[in-house]
């Protein structure tokens, strides 16, 4: 499984949807659309700032992320930016792959 990070802020209606149904609601639509595609959500936090939600989400392949991702903004209800986030261990393993590159005016 991979991890991606999905940061999501709401539009004027989706802020009303939530403050209609709860926050605990907009947890359970999230974990019913991860799970029915294969994953789980490590994490979904509610925030103050310029983002309104943060959830931390195990899913198979990058294309499922893309897909719920699509989806959720899909929906008007919100804006969503998807990161894929990397354990230490695949970033050793990263920096340890021989790149042949040159840089630009190099």
């Amino acid at each position: 499984m991979a991890k991606y990070m999905f940061q999501a802020t709401y539009t004027a209606g989706g802020a009303k949807g939530v403050l209609k149904d709860g926050g605990s609601a907009r947890r359970a639509a999230i974990e019913a659309l991860v799970s029915g595609m294969g994953g789980t959500v490590e994490c979904f936090y509610f925030a103050f700032g310029g983002d309104d939600v943060y959830v931390i989400l195990d899913l198979p392949d990058h294309e499922s992320a893309a897909a719920a991702s699509m989806t959720a903004s899909a929906a008007g209800a919100t804006q969503v930016r998807t990161i894929v986030l990397l354990t230490p261990e695949q970033i050793d393993a990263a920096a340890a792959k021989s790149v042949d590159y040159t840089p630009p005016g190099g």
